[in-house]
């Protein structure tokens, strides 16, 4: 297999050693992907481009890694090429009528090429002869240069010939690690999840930190959304999840502020814990999924006066996005079901929040803050490799595993969609249902409880952690799927 990888065009405009040094960034970054799935491949740069070629690769590496390069940040698009010998227009075209000659037949179509090398014929040439040949052959067909049907795309470099197969879009954005590290403020949402996608593709090394107000449900439910993002859009780079107890925080506030101001104070509070959490990993920005008006804390008054507690730089790449485009990004980059089936912990609800808050008053309110609460939360803050955080989790009832299940019992399928559709369960006659793990929490319930079933996963992590919980819930008909175990 072949891939040939064009870099982000605001790459290309880079000063020569800026240039340099993002290439060799994105090469280092598909490397180390490229290993972590066991795929054998090399990986090569030009100025322009960079190259993967995997000769050995079967069919299954080659779609692990059309979908690295897809969602890895920095690449403009990609394709995949046959290389051959270049031989002259009759054999090219020879070459070309099996590939392309059923697609032509009654539809319009075109030959592009772009050459590099000493040739006796240019690239419009080429594209004459080659396409010449290629219409006298076909039934039907028709040139159009403007918007073809088919449109047939070679490369010529030296002795060499390369077509082309289908383009397809990469992220865009700069190779991670390019940029500074930043620390986002996730919650599972829409918002947070998108700005941290949004930071992550424009390659900025992103560090989650979660203020826990209360549920052991909603922290898994962010751990899993953080895990997916940086499993999808950054494992280049090892990334922290640190989680802040921040129930004490909310009871403080709940005791000793007035109900108006208990939003914009416990932003505050987050910023402060933030701040000093982020400077602790050298990281000198904040991310949040602020958009301006969205809540009563996000007026201009009210996000001034939060900004005020510290003097980290906050990033906000939603500031002025509406919902309904923030939930379209959610829906392209896979959270949407993810924020969709969050359980919420609304630490303070004010019954008429302020949405002009003056630092003054503010300042007042905090007065009566216990201080040393807030101390307590960050210095009891829990600080996890995002690699390894899945495997940390304690504390939850044990629960049976079946290497086969038991007649009458049935097998959830509780991976994401999109892997269950790469690779589908085989579990002879049993019953397997999907149930993805994002929603599965809220759906049990709504199970035939009679029935025993089984979570599985591929590495047996995330359904046990599911299967803890739901039995900690109360559900005693569940049990674990480790086929082979």
């Amino acid at each position: 297999m072949h891939f040939v990888i064009k870099l982000f065009p605001e790459i290309i405009i880079k000063s020569a050693p800026v240039r340099k040094r993002f290439i060799k960034q994105l090469r280092e970054n598909l490397r180390r992907l490229l290993q972590v799935h066991g795929c054998e491949a090399q990986v090569s740069s030009e100025w322009d481009k960079l190259e993967i070629l995997a000769p050995n690769a079967s069919q299954e590496d080659a779609a692990i890694i059309a979908e690295l390069l897809g969602n890895t940040p920095g690449i403009a698009n990609y394709s995949e090429v046959r290389q051959y010998p270049l031989g002259d227009f009759d054999q090219v075209a020879d070459l070309l009528w099996p590939m392309y000659g059923e697609q032509m037949k009654d539809r319009t179509f075109c030959v592009r090429v772009k050459r590099s090398g000493k040739h006796a014929f240019n690239s419009v040439e080429a594209e004459r002869q080659i396409g010449g040949r290629l219409l006298a052959r076909s039934d039907g067909a028709s040139v159009c240069l403007d918007q073809p049907d088919v449109k047939i795309q070679l490369e010529i470099r030296g002795s060499q010939l390369f077509v082309i197969e289908k383009i397809n879009p990469g992220l865009g954005g700069f190779p991670l690690g390019t940029q500074e590290a930043v620390m986002s403020l996730i919650s599972g949402g829409f918002d947070s999840t998108v700005a941290s996608y949004l930071t992550m593709k424009r390659g900025l090394r992103t560090h989650f930190c979660f203020f826990n107000l209360g549920g052991r449900a909603h922290e898994l439910g962010v751990k899993e959304v953080a895990w997916y993002l940086w499993q999808k859009y950054g494992a280049s780079h090892r990334v922290k999840f640190i989680t802040v107890p921040f129930e004490e925080v909310v009871a403080e506030i709940l005791t000793k502020v007035t109900d108006s101001q208990m939003g914009v104070v416990l932003k505050r509070m987050m910023y402060r814990a933030a701040g000093e959490v982020a400077r602790s990993w050298n990281v000198d920005a904040l991310v949040t999924g602020e958009s301006v008006a969205q809540v009563s804390s996000q007026t201009l008054p009210n996000l001034a006066v939060i900004d005020s507690v510290t003097d980290l730089l906050t990033i906000r790449p939603l500031v002025t996005m509406d919902k309904n485009d923030i939930i379209d990004i959610a829906r392209h980059i896979g959270t949407e079901d993810f924020a969709a089936n969050m359980p919420e912990y609304c630490g303070v609800i004010s019954v008429k929040p302020t949405t002009r808050a003056r630092p003054e008053r503010i300042e007042q309110e905090e007065r009566n803050f216990d201080f040393a609460v807030l101390e307590k939360a960050i210095a009891d803050r829990r600080e996890e490799n995002i690699d390894e955080m899945m495997d940390n989790i304690v504390g939850l009832p044990s629960v049976e595993v079946f290497a086969s299940p038991q007649p009458g019992m049935v097998i959830l399928d509780i991976r994401h969609p999109d892997e269950i559709l790469r690779k589908p369960l085989q579990a002879g006659m049993a019953q397997v249902r999907a149930e993805p793990f994002f929603s599965l929490q809220n759906r049990f319930k709504n199970l035939d409880q009679n029935s025993r079933y089984l979570l599985y996963c591929d590495k047996g992590v995330m359904s046990q952690l599911h299967a803890e919980l739901l039995r900690e819930e109360g559900f005693e008909n569940v049990a674990l799927y480790k086929p082979g175990g």
